[in-house]
């Protein structure tokens, strides 16, 4: 019997003798948001949670997106940048680097070997500063967004922005490949010393777009 039957064993005898009730509501008597906020308020307070997790933030308009992609791609200077298959092209027109399109052959170490990846986002949420990829064609397979050092999201406003976690989980679904980035990637050690790009990115930048 392996671990896995030995745990499930022992919750099904806890579980023995409490009657099943599948059609139970489930309580959400929780808060849903915290304070009352403007359309423009939320979105301010999602750039400043993503700039306090070391994010670095911008802010656009759907005609100067394209170059705004160029200018933070050249500033970085990849030879070569990841694109997922439902990326809108308009957003690669103005860049130069060669384009490298997700495949399901590409191995994690021809994934290395991709300095930069741009993706869209599922939602991104105000109060945590937190950006949600859920695989769609936009945003693409999980690991793209986790093996270059440098990630372009673009989040589209107001559209994609919500408050709190409970409306994010609203529009989520749980089927789905969800990853949750707060800001680059980073760890500390005993001594607090902070290191970045340990379990995905160095370097994340988020597009706020109208």
């Amino acid at each position: 019997m392996s671990s896995r039957e030995r745990i499930l064993g022992r919750v099904r005898r806890a579980l023995a003798d409490v009657p099943p009730d599948e059609d139970a509501p489930v309580e959400r008597d929780y808060l849903r948001e915290h304070g009352e906020r403007t359309v423009e308020e939320t979105v301010d307070l999602l750039a400043e949670n993503l700039a306090d997790y070391r994010a670095v933030v911008h802010r656009t308009n759907s005609e100067e997106l394209p170059y705004l992609i160029m200018r933070l791609l050249a500033q970085r200077g990849p030879q070569y940048v990841l694109v997922p298959p439902g990326l809108p092209p308009a957003w690669m027109s103005a860049a130069d680097p060669t384009r490298v399109h997700d495949r399901a052959v590409s191995t994690a170490r021809e994934l290395d070997q991709v300095e930069s990846v741009v993706t869209g986002c599922a939602v991104a949420i105000a109060e945590t500063g937190t950006i949600v990829l859920d695989g769609s064609p936009d945003q693409g397979r999980r690991r793209i967004s986790l093996i270059p050092d440098h990630h372009i999201c673009v989040v589209r406003v107001p559209d994609q922005v919500v408050a709190s976690v409970p409306q994010a989980l609203e529009r989520l679904d749980p089927a789905r490949p969800l990853t949750w980035i707060s800001g680059p990637s980073a760890t500390s050690d005993i001594e607090l010393d902070r290191v970045e790009g340990v379990h995905g990115p160095r370097i994340l930048e988020v597009v706020l777009v109208r």
